[in-house]
């Protein structure tokens, strides 16, 4: 945009068609008269056209400025909102924001995103539920959240509801450190020894499924049927079984050496993580707010 073109211009030019006068629209602004005409000058100068036609029955948009003015009252428009939205989220309980999250964003992601999300609306009051993918889409459809963020699931699961991509995230196959199997790490292996395995109704249960059909490997007899980090954490670490877990529910603890991670192609696993919406919920500033923060948190742990 020209640098030279300022708020006022704009102003001046709105206020003159909403008034219909020159004299009304200074007054309304609390200028002279030659000082808006001057100021409506510089801008027909600027953008190097007549706007306005003055004449004896006050004032008309040319060709030229009709289209220019629509644009000016948007901006207008958007800056008074982007105002009203800082002094909204500033004060306290002016804002609540629901969100659910899966447990690989609930992890990984959601901390960074709510460190940013504090520094952009720090009164903005955040509720977090965690559950299964049924559970928070379901959720979401009743009203009970405004947002959900995790993985895509099957179609029959996003009935009424927008999915906006962030990052694309496969599942980790790890194990606790010393673990027999890294000697060997051949994923055919797996049935010697107990498996965390995601329960039917987790989103990325058809991933593993399709992982172990290409390389051969039977359903694990020795399965136990769970998403839970909480549970994975705290059983690993005295156990030989082998967890099949969405790679950021498990990051923190295989960056810190807790888990090992098997050197095994994961690549089939990988699938869509995003927002998740209502089709007919219109989209609050609060929720505004939330998907830049999650932006900001995606780029800062290089997600994208």
């Amino acid at each position: 945009m020209d640098r030279r073109i300022k708020i006022r211009h704009l102003q001046a030019l709105t206020e003159i068609v909403r008034q219909g006068s020159m004299k009304r629209a200074a007054e309304r602004l609390f200028l002279t008269q030659p000082a808006i005409s001057r100021t409506l000058s510089e801008l027909e100068e600027i953008v190097g056209a007549e706007l306005l036609r003055r004449g004896r029955g006050g004032v008309s948009l040319t060709a030229q400025g009709e289209f220019f003015h629509g644009y000016a009252q948007s901006s207008l428009s958007a800056l008074e909102q982007g105002l009203a939205g800082i002094g909204e989220a500033g004060r306290e309980g002016a804002m609540q924001l629901r969100v659910g999250a899966l447990p690989s964003v609930a992890a990984r992601l959601m901390p960074e995103a709510v460190t940013q999300l504090t520094s952009l609306a720090p009164e903005l009051r955040l509720t977090i539920a965690d559950g299964s993918h049924g559970q928070l889409t379901g959720m979401l459809r009743a009203g009970d959240l405004d947002l959900v963020i995790g993985r895509l699931g099957a179609p029959e699961t996003m009935r009424g509801l927008s999915f906006t991509q962030l990052y694309l995230e496969e599942v980790a196959v790890v194990v606790r450190p010393g673990h027999p199997i890294l000697a060997d790490p051949d994923l055919r292996r797996i049935v010697e020894w107990p498996v965390i395995y995601p329960a039917p109704w987790a989103a990325i249960r058809p991933f593993v499924e399709r992982l172990l059909i290409a390389e051969g490997v039977p359903m694990p007899a020795r399965r136990i049927e769970t998403v839970s980090g909480a549970f994975g954490r705290a059983y690993m670490p005295g156990s030989d079984a082998i967890w099949f877990i969405s790679a950021g529910v498990v990051a923190r603890e295989v960056e810190q050496g807790q888990l090992v991670r098997l050197p095994v192609a994961t690549g089939l696993t990988e699938g869509p993580v995003g927002l998740m919406i209502r089709t007919d919920e219109a989209e609050t500033l609060a929720v505004q707010f939330f998907v830049q923060a999650v932006g900001r948190a995606v780029a800062r742990l290089g997600l994208a």
